[in-house]
This record gives C-alpha cells, structure tokens and sequence, in this order.
C-alpha cells in the first residue's frame, strides 16, 4: 500500500507535475507508468483489476516490475521538488560561504569577510546554527589574515551559537522521548506518569520555556506543551504558554519550509481553544491555518483538510449550528486519506452529532464501518478513542433499545478497561457507566431526587470552565435522561454555562 499512500498525500498541483516529470522522463509515449499512476490516483482498485486494465491478462510479475519503477519516480520527483523550493536563504548562505572560502585562498580578505558578514546576518535572522558555525569557522580560520577582526568578540558569537545549537539538538532528543512516551501511553495503554517524565526529561537536557529557540524549535517545546494538556486534560493552563510562543514565532523570519509547522502551530491554538469553549477565538485561528493551507499552490491543504474540517464540524456542532456540522463531516466521513487517525474521529464525532440529534439509524450506520478489534483501533487512534467509542456505543443501544446488546457491552467494557481506568485514575469514567447501567435496568428512577444527589456526590466535576468538553457531553445524556429534556439543548445549556464563567 505505500505507493498508494504516497499517491493519496499528493496534491491535484503536485500530481499534474509529476505527470508532466514522467512524461519528460519516458523515451516513448503512452508509458505505462502514467497509465498507473493515473489509475491508482483517480480510484481504488485492487491488483487483480488494475493488472487487466494494464495489460489485459494477469500479467504479474510485469505490474510488480512497473510499480517498482513508479514507485522510484515518485521518490526521485520528490526529492526533485524538495530541492527547488527548498530553501533558496539555505543555498544562497551556502553559496556565499564557498565564494568567501575561495576569496580566502586568493588573499582577497577583505571581499570575503564582506560576505561572510552579509551570510551571517542571513543565517542569524533565520536560526540556521549550523550553518552559522561553519561561517564562524571560517572567520575563525582566517581571523590572523584581518587585522580589523576582533578576535575576543567572535570567539564569544561562536561560543554562544554552539550553545544555541546544542539546545536545539537537545530539544530535538526530548520532543523524540516526550512523543515516544505518550506514544506508549496513548496506542499501548501503558500505565505513566506524564507530568513527572516531562518535567524529568526536561531538567534532564537542559531545557527552559524561557529559551530563545528556532521556529522549528519552538514549535516542537509547543507541541509538548500541547501533549501535556492532552495527557492531563488540562488545557486552560496551557492556553496563555502557547499563544505567547506563537506571537514569539511570528516575529521570527520564516523559511519556506516553515509553512509546515507554522499550520501545525496554529492547529494546536485552535484545538486547545475549543477544547476551553471559547469558539470564536478558535475560529479565528482556524482561518488563519486554512489561508495557509492554501499558500505555495496548495501544498499542505491536503495534509491537514480533515483536521481543520473536523475541529470546524466541533465549534459549529456546540455553537448550535448543527446541521452543517452534520453536513460538513458527512461530505468527508468516507475518503480515503492516509490521516487514518482524523478519519476515525471524524466518523465518531458523527456519531456523536446524530445521537444528539436523535438520529439513532444513522449513527448506527457509522458503528457497522468499525468492524475492526479493539486492538486494532486502540493501535491507530489510541485507547483513550476506544473507551469513547465504546461509551457512545453503549448509549446508542440503550437509546436503540437493544438491550441484550447493552447487557453484552457492558460486561465486555468491565472486563477490558476497568483495570486500566483505575491504574490511571479514571474513577469518572467507572461511575459514568455505572449510571449508564442504573439508568437501562431502572429508567423510571433516574428522574428521582435521589438519583440526582447520587450523580452530584459521585462525580468530581473540575468546574465549567475547567471541564472538558467532551466530557460534559457524556454528561449531558445523563442530565438529559434525568430531566426529561432534549440531548442536543441540555449539552449546548451546559456549554453555554460553562463559556459565561
């Protein structure tokens, strides 16, 4: 499936380039290497089916030979495209350093410290520290051939810039075991301590939030940031740290290969704003990301299309505007996209949107397309997915009234994830299905003031403002049933409580 995958990420600008690459590259028309390309690009089919098209037989052992080959064109012409549009402030410093070093040889002193002066103002506006120690390596070499030089003060610039670079590299090493780390928590279920290995492995490298770091830097320290608060589901304490960092970046120069974190970073601000219920902040900051998408022809709009439709669907779906959010994820429900992750969350918050809107066939409809293991799911979007799914599937069998099923759920959702709620201390979750579970075998004693009490004394809530969104919908059916009022009014009456404190 990889040349598939690799197909899918391309955009429409970048499929037709390559097309015209191939047909630059093929010493005789009508290649078969276009014909391919064409057909995995336009729909999926299988082997069997594009091997007949190809060749009119079962011709296999040629369709392998010809994948390979494209396969091969697609990394050349990737590598090709990288390095055209990569960075021409990267190559132009590095030109500059090769004039200058052949200047030295020459004696032209002068002339080449004039450019290495202009290469590193260049490198300095744009955090390139590697480079800046090879330029400061060469004034160094040659600071007894300039006079002018004073040797004291570079000799400081190359201390402190080595210094820049190491906490780069280091920064590098604890966004690799921070992500690795929540990794293992996240899609194995491994029991960790986040908050004490974050804070360790920091310490651990030297790392301070105070420190002056690159553009990819700092979006890397924002994105453990933002791992944090997705760990601790707290993210008003991390909302002022991110949106300062951000108004930190956009005072640095970019590069253009900075287009990819400055969407990621923006992204980030966005979730963290809607998981705070302050939604017209995180609009904002969805469209800024969406007119980046769309910067360089398109080039990262496909990357992350169902990230910014899905968190859209999500502030349109609490901000009472429901059937386009409905609307808007039903049109991508269905792609197929190498985000297999996005994909999934965008079929459950589906689901979630029907169930709210009483449309219990259709969110049934979503639950038959999960038809792989728990296993399976928990491996590509993490257990904390699996326990919701598993939640919301409960609810629609108790509202669809299959109640053998609901019996059979249960049981099944004790057994599996019990154990593990508690070791992370997820009592909520446990007495949640508890009143799930009260609520299906004794409906009628749910709207009892004694059942009410029972919810308010066994629930921690963290306070409306504090409280997690997805959270207080769970919640919602409960106070729904309790009250005997509308699922999608009682969860936005709970939002909208929760946005005025």
């Amino acid at each position: 499936m990889y040349l598939e995958d690799i197909i899918s990420a391309l955009s429409y600008q970048e499929q037709t380039q390559f097309i015209t690459f191939l047909e630059k590259k093929n010493k005789r028309k009508d290649i078969k290497n276009i014909q391919l390309f064409k057909i995995i690009a336009s729909k999926n089919f299988t082997s069997n089916e594009i091997c007949k098209k190809l060749y009119n037989n079962n011709n296999k052992d040629a369709y392998h030979a010809l994948r390979k080959r494209l396969y091969d064109s697609i990394i050349d012409f990737t590598a090709s495209l990288k390095l055209e549009e990569e960075n021409s402030t990267d190559m132009q410093i590095i030109k500059y350093i090769l004039a200058s070093r052949t200047f030295l040889i020459q004696n032209n002193i002068q002339v080449a410290y004039k450019i290495l002066d202009k290469a590193e103002k260049l490198a300095e506006e744009h955090f390139l520290f590697a480079i800046l120690n090879e330029i400061y390596h060469t004034k160094i070499q040659y600071a007894y051939k300039n006079p002018s030089i004073d040797i004291d003060i570079l000799f400081k610039k190359f201390e402190q810039n080595k210094k820049q670079h190491h906490l780069e590299d280091q920064l590098n090493i604890v966004y690799a075991k921070i992500r690795k780390t929540l990794n293992n928590i996240t899609y194995k279920g491994e029991i960790i301590n986040f908050e004490t290995v974050l804070n360790k492995t920091l310490s651990e490298h030297g790392i301070r939030f105070s420190d002056s770091l690159s553009f990819k830097s700092l979006y890397q320290l924002m994105t453990i940031v933002d791992l944090s608060a997705f760990v601790t589901n707290d993210y008003l304490k991390t909302e002022p740290f991110l949106i300062s960092t951000y108004h930190t970046l956009k005072q640095h120069k970019t590069k253009p290969n900075d287009l990819f974190y400055n969407i990621q970073v923006i992204y980030i601000i966005a979730n963290t704003l809607f998981r705070n219920k302050k939604f017209k902040e995180s609009l904002l900051y969805l469209n800024e990301m969406h007119q980046l998408m769309l910067v360089k022809k398109h080039k990262y709009y496909n990357s992350f299309k169902l990230k910014h439709k899905l968190l859209h669907a999500l502030i349109d779906n609490y901000s009472n505007n429901q059937d386009k959010a409905i609307h808007d994820l039903e049109l991508v429900s269905n792609l197929k996209h190498t985000d297999i992750e996005s994909i999934l969350d965008i079929n459950l918050s589906l689901s979630v949107f029907y169930i709210q809107k009483n449309d219990f066939s259709k969110a049934s409809s979503i639950f038959k397309k999960f038809y792989h293991t728990d296993k399976w799911y928990t491996e590509k979007a993490g257990i904390e997915w699996v326990i919701k799914k598993n939640l919301i599937e409960i609810i629609l069998h108790i509202e669809l009234g299959n109640i053998d099923i609901v019996e059979s759920r249960i049981l099944s959702f004790k057994r599996q994830y019990f154990k593990y709620l508690k070791q992370i201390n997820e009592q909520r979750a446990i007495n949640y299905l508890g009143f799930v579970e009260h609520y299906y075998k004794y409906p009628e004693s749910v709207t009892s003031a004694e059942f009410k009490e029972k919810i308010e004394s066994s629930f921690e809530w963290l306070g409306e403002k504090k409280e997690d969104i997805f959270v207080m919908s769970f919640y919602a059916w409960l106070k729904s049933k309790i009250e005997k009022t509308s699922l999608y009014i009682t969860t936005l009456d709970l939002v909208n409580k929760a946005q005025k404190h």
